[in-house]
Order: structure tokens, then C-alpha cells, then sequence
């Protein structure tokens, strides 16, 4: 069955490199009839990696434009925003360790990057966010998970 929501309109995907970001392209290339869908990361291998793959087993690869940037810095995020739709964030840092041990970063892509997704979505006129959770979210025990619940409060005032 085939998901008509999209059809005709322009995605911005945070986070696309990763396992979700993979998925979820993979799932609206077979799926929609989107008009783009732009996977918004800061890692340029995972992008040429991404491209590679999605140009060799997909037809309608063109319709997926890849865009170098990080939700910390919002001027660059509005940057990627032109004529999109739909933001779905998935950007996030997650690895419960290393968040434990780098708190700052933790705070700055989790709860700075929420707060810049949703001031920059309010400001360019998009019609939804689309954002991840986590069970760690529900009721946190570490600093990931407290990271999480503020991104998640942030989002709401959005969605």
C-alpha cells in the first residue's frame, strides 16, 4: 500500500545518515511520490556513502539532495529549509556513555538543536515536525535521557 501524504511535497530529514535516516529514505523512495527529500547531516562520508547506495539501487534517487550541516548551528538549518514541508528529526546524539562523559555536546545537539529546529520551522512557515523519541525520555535516569525529555518538551510546542 502506498502512503499519499507526501506526494508532491519536500522533506527535510536531521540526522539522515544514520540507521533511521537510512530506513526511512529507503521507505519514502518506495513508497511516495515526494517532489524531495533532503538528508540533512554533518557527516559527508555517510552522505557519499548514502548517495552511492541510493543511486545504484533506486530510480528515483534524484529526488534525494544532501545537505552538509548541524541543527546546533540554526543560520545554516533555515539555510537547508527553502520550500520544505516536513522536517522529521532524527538528529540526535545517543550513545549513552559518551554523553555521560561529554555533558556539553549532549545539551548542544539534543536541546540547542530542538531549539533551533523548532525557532527556525515557526520562522520559515513549515506545516509539521516530525520528531524521534526514545524511551529514555520517560522518566530519565541519565543525562541522555534528560536531554531527550527537554528536546521533547521543545518539540512540542511545535507539533
Amino acid at each position: 500500500m502506498r502512503d499519499k501524504q507526501f506526494d508532491g511535497k519536500t522533506i527535510l530529514l536531521t540526522g539522515g545518515t544514520g540507521s533511521f535516516g537510512k530506513k526511512f529514505t529507503e521507505i519514502i523512495l518506495k513508497q511516495t511520490k515526494i517532489r524531495k527529500l533532503i538528508i540533512y547531516s554533518r557527516d559527508e562520508a555517510k552522505q557519499f556513502d548514502m548517495q552511492k547506495h541510493f543511486s545504484q539501487n533506486f530510480k528515483n534517487h534524484d529526488k534525494v539532495r544532501y545537505f552538509i550541516g548541524d541543527v546546533r548551528d540554526k543560520d545554516r538549518f533555515k539555510m537547508a529549509l527553502n520550500d520544505v514541508d516536513y522536517i522529521v528529526h532524527a538528529a540526535a546524539l545517543k550513545q549513552v556513555p559518551a554523553m555521560e562523559y561529554n555533558p556539553t555536546e549532549a545539551i548542544k545537539t539534543n536541546i540547542i538543536g530542538a531549539m533551533n529546529i523548532v525557532e527556525a520551522a515557526i520562522e520559515k512557515g513549515i506545516k509539521k515536525v516530525i520528531a524521534l523519541s526514545t524511551d529514555k525520555a520517560c522518566n530519565p535516569i541519565n543525562l541522555y535521557g534528560a536531554t531527550k525529555l527537554a528536546s521533547e518538551l521543545l518539540l512540542e510546542e511545535y507539533i
